[in-house]
């Protein structure tokens, strides 16, 4: 079996092969490996992530390593887990980790885990606040155009969740309060949202028809107010005077700042490229989310970021002692002909389809498999219950270790 060190290092294009077993993913070599400084959980949503992404940190804390896990848009329940009332921008220290029994660690070498989410208006108005001097500053955060970009504007949130982990990575580079961020990303339409938000809004911030536009004319821009007349005539019946000017506010404010944007961006994406970091692809068992699964792990290896492996959620356990659907399906018709009124006629049914369903997601792994071969894999049972504790999140870390 290839070296986890190496593992963690695939650059995974779109490969196809007939391999039909996928080398298993060692979740605790992963998190063990010091050199592991950034984990990001990626994948479409509803599969998993953050639950996953707060499972692996805890795990990670209670092997040793200084975490602060970031989630986007936790559920409740889910902070409540980690014993917190509230997540918000500032990391927060969740209470009651342990050692497991018998580990060598001292109890001196308290578990250490930190744990926030991320607030997307927040996070902008302190980036602003760091790049400019406080006139500036604060004419930008009250301009209305910016209250509406900061707030909604599409990969805004992404663009953030990036901005945060580069802040993070910072500090803790700086005062060595983390050895390991754990990184839960945006909940958005496309896993893939997370790594084009940077430049879309780079873009779309730094586009030459707005700045052209909006800017004062003067030198060869002379030459085209008439046109730029009739544009800005034709804009100001669309959105209005104000929001026009707003837009001319912005923009002339926050000129001077835009390319401390990008570098950060920029220093973010390589960020992410780098040895430290490792993507684990999360997904559950289903044609959508496995099929995203594909997308993305072709788009890393296309960009050059270093795959961990593939997360499977969710899936429907079986044993080797179980019947398999047709052994199920033709105990109940036995017990049928004899007339039999029990319920375990009606049990055995369920259970096949049960089983039914455990092979038809089989295949769909095997499918995922026989296109991605390299890709390593770790299988995670369905919860019978919601994660509601510190100890649900042990047993999903348990899981995701092959425990």
């Amino acid at each position: 079996m290839t070296p986890q060190g190496d593992r963690r290092r695939l650059r995974v294009g779109p490969l196809a092969s007939t391999a039909r077993q996928a080398p298993p993913l060692d979740v605790d070599e992963l998190l063990d490996d010091p050199d592991t400084r950034i984990i990001v959980c990626c994948g479409s949503g509803g599969v998993g992530k953050t639950t996953t992404s707060a499972a692996l940190a805890l795990r990670a804390a209670e092997r040793g390593r200084h975490v602060v896990v970031l989630t986007i848009d936790p559920a409740r329940r889910l902070a409540q887990s980690m014993g917190i009332e509230v997540l918000d921008n500032t990391p927060r220290p969740v209470p009651g980790l342990t050692w497991p029994k018998g580990s060598r660690k001292r109890p001196v070498d308290a578990p250490r885990m930190d744990a926030m989410m991320l607030d997307m208006k927040r996070t902008f108005d302190e980036v602003v606040e760091s790049q400019a001097n406080p006139e500036k500053a604060q004419q930008i955060l009250d301009n209305p155009f910016y209250q509406a970009l900061s707030s909604s504007f599409a990969g805004t949130q992404e663009y953030m969740a990036m901005e945060k982990l580069g802040q993070i990575s910072r500090d803790a580079e700086r005062d060595g309060s983390y050895d390991l961020i754990v990184v839960d990303t945006p909940p958005s339409r496309s896993a893939l949202d997370f790594l084009d938000a940077p430049e879309r809004l780079s873009s779309f911030l730094d586009g030459r028809f707005i700045r052209l536009l909006l800017a004062p004319a003067r030198g060869p821009a002379r030459m085209m107010t008439a046109g730029l007349g009739v544009v800005t005539s034709t804009l100001t019946k669309v959105l209005g005077a104000q929001v026009l000017q707003d837009m001319q506010t912005f923009v002339a404010a926050f000129d001077t700042l835009f390319g401390g944007f990008r570098q950060r961006a920029q220093q973010t994406y390589r960020l992410l490229q780098s040895e430290g970091t490792a993507f684990l692809v999360i997904a559950a068992p289903e044609p959508d989310a496995l099929r995203e699964a594909a997308y993305f792990v072709e788009r890393l290896g296309e960009d050059q970021m270093p795959l961990a492996g593939l997360v499977v959620n969710r899936a429907t356990a079986t044993s080797p002692e179980d019947l398999d659907a047709e052994e199920a399906l033709a105990a109940a018709t036995r017990l049928d002909r004899k007339r039999s009124r029990s319920a375990t006629a009606g049990l055995l049914r369920l259970h096949a389809d049960r089983m039914r369903l455990a092979e038809r997601e089989a295949r769909l792994r095997e499918r995922f498999t026989a296109a991605h071969p390299e890709v390593p894999t770790v299988v995670v049972p369905a919860l019978s219950t919601d994660v509601h504790d510190l100890d649900g999140l042990r047993e999903v870390g348990t899981l995701l270790a092959g425990g």
